[in-house]
């Protein structure tokens, strides 16, 4: 059993001009390349083993990054399953001229741990001790629900409808059908 303090790591990063994107600001690709690693070595510091990623939840860009900014990944263990664990982050964007720091991104990050033969491997439980551990956990179980029911949902298999039940899946949508016959 351990705590989520047991998983926290920071990264932080500079932002160079070969991380911009044609607009000039920090591409997204890149803030989610290093939400990537501090989700794995969160997960990895948490459950002493090798971690891979399952899913990204909830990606929310509050805010540009400007190239010349320090990025600052804050990343915790906040639910844990049998073999997964959902790692919460925080992403600040600090403006070194300025001293000017921003919340940039949040997002979710589910990782399994596994064994150096591929298999899946259980991760310790969660000592929870305070009220914000109990509310992330319990966000976590919600997210973990709410990510089987999407999961479900795309899996439907919808060779299984008529035409007609797709077209009308369309009635208020903004796109115009031209199927041929």
């Amino acid at each position: 059993m351990r705590s989520p303090r047991h998983s926290e790591v920071e990264v932080t990063e500079l932002m160079i001009p070969a991380y911009s994107n044609f607009g000039g600001k920090v591409h997204g690709g890149i803030i989610l390349s290093l939400m990537d690693k501090a989700a794995y070595a969160c997960a990895s510091k948490y459950s002493g083993s090798y971690c891979v990623t399952v899913s990204v939840e909830g990606v929310q860009f509050l805010s540009p990054v400007e190239v010349g900014d320090l990025v600052t990944i804050k990343a915790m263990v906040n639910y844990v399953g049998n073999t997964s664990m959902i790692v919460g982050m925080r992403v600040e964007s600090l403006n070194v001229r300025t001293g000017i720091s921003r919340h940039t991104n949040s997002s979710y990050f589910t990782m399994v741990a596994k064994t150096e033969s591929g298999e899946l491997l259980e991760v310790p439980s969660l000592r929870i001790s305070n009220e914000l551990e109990l509310r992330r956990f319990c966000e976590g179980k919600m997210l973990k629900a709410l990510s089987k029911e999407k999961n479900a949902m795309l899996k439907a298999d919808f060779k299984s409808h008529t035409r007609n039940e797709l077209l009308a899946m369309l009635v208020d949508e903004r796109c115009e059908v031209e199927l041929m016959l």
